[in-house]
């Protein structure tokens, strides 16, 4: 079996538990479809030009402070994204900035550099793929959740403003649905969707065990 066949099975059969330690992420980026877009991109970005510039350049690490000098190479992986975005629509990349400029630290938090410190080129492109995109889509289904309850609208990166909208009602939203567009709404959000995985999971394992 080849690794791609490998890393695709890995994508569908993982929990969607391990994406906690990005939870923050999900959070602040998924309030816009816009946003949720620009992070998805900056994390499979980041992740994987920054698995392959380490599979390169690990013989010339340091053995102390690695993970430091890990973040700084990831974050210069990141400022170059956020640069591309620039020429672009500034504002776009202004709106997204702080989000970008944290997934770094994501990337380093989750032990990268131990994890694939055995691993082929390939493996470590897949394995850092196949992360990636389990939060990215995670964050792009909960702005597709958010953005039309709490705004009544939907939304591309780009344009003068920083955002496209594909359609936008002007409408006085009740508030336990606009409350989706806060923190706490986000949170709520989440704590429904574990809840469901945790039950489909339960009652798949009870048909598995009869």
């Amino acid at each position: 079996m080849t690794a791609l066949k490998q890393n695709i099975i890995k994508l569908s059969n993982i929990s969607p538990m391990v994406c906690l330690s990005g939870g923050w992420l999900l959070i602040m980026a998924s309030d816009r479809l816009a946003h949720a877009i620009i992070a998805a991109a900056a994390l499979v970005w980041v992740y994987c030009l920054t698995s392959l510039a380490v599979h390169v350049g690990i013989k010339f690490f340091p053995k102390r402070g690695k993970n430091t000098l890990l973040i700084f190479l990831a974050s210069f992986i990141a400022c170059i994204y956020i640069f591309l975005i620039w020429i672009f629509s500034p504002l776009c990349a202004l709106q997204t900035f702080f989000i970008v400029s944290l997934i770094p630290f994501l990337y380093t938090g989750q032990g990268f550099l131990r994890k694939l410190e055995t691993c082929n080129l390939k493996e470590k492109f897949f394995a850092s793929l196949s992360d990636a995109l389990i939060l990215g889509v995670l964050i792009i289904a909960f702005s597709l959740i958010r953005e039309p309850l709490s705004f009544l609208s939907l939304s591309l990166p780009g344009g003068a403003q920083g955002i496209v909208l594909l359609f936008s009602f002007r409408s006085d939203a009740l508030l336990p649905v606009h409350i989706l567009a806060s923190s706490s709404g986000a949170l709520l959000l989440m704590g429904y969707f574990f809840g469901l995985y945790r039950y489909y999971r339960a009652k798949n394992a009870a048909k598995g065990g009869n």
